[in-house]
């Protein structure tokens, strides 16, 4: 049991917090790219990455894996992004200081959900059993174009 539930209903609300966390990023990171920064979308953002991070350490331990790397990643990531964020409010450089750490940890997140979907739906994984195809990798490098679409928009417009 964690946090008082059984382990699959840990594991959805594990989910859930990295679904709310995937979605405020893309609405946040979209809205960013037209050159908006909608702070709300931001804040849910950044608190349900970290705690997406946080319950993935919550799971029964298992050897040190790629899991655990993207979890700590993560959070060194979130910690610099929220430091520039509130700490030196975005001011200079500190402006790429956020929006780098904060794109890396919303790729991370799309990199998870795109193995997890994999690996969980039925159609996903009859198409990459493994995990190693060529459709993965087809994911992964979707996942890339936009995070990177993403962050070249938001650098341009937060220089303008």
């Amino acid at each position: 049991m964690m946090l008082g539930l059984s382990l699959a209903a840990f594991t959805a609300l594990h989910t859930a917090i990295s679904l709310v966390a995937i979605a405020a990023g893309l609405v946040f990171f979209g809205a960013l790219t037209t050159g908006r920064w909608w702070k709300t979308a931001n804040t849910v953002f950044l608190v349900f990455t970290i705690l997406t991070s946080v319950t993935g350490f919550l799971f029964p331990p298992k050897p040190i894996g790629p899991p655990f790397v993207f979890g700590v990643v993560s959070l060194l990531l979130l910690a610099v992004a929220v430091y520039a964020l509130y700490g030196r409010q975005l001011t200079g450089r500190w402006q790429w200081a956020y929006l780098i750490p904060a794109l890396l940890a919303q790729w991370l997140n799309m990199v998870v959900l795109v193995v997890q979907s994999f690996q969980k739906i039925p159609i996903l994984h009859g198409l990459a059993p493994t995990g190693g195809e060529p459709s993965v990798l087809a994911a992964q490098a979707l996942v890339v174009l936009l995070v990177g679409y993403a962050a070249w928009r938001g650098l341009r417009l937060r220089r303008a």
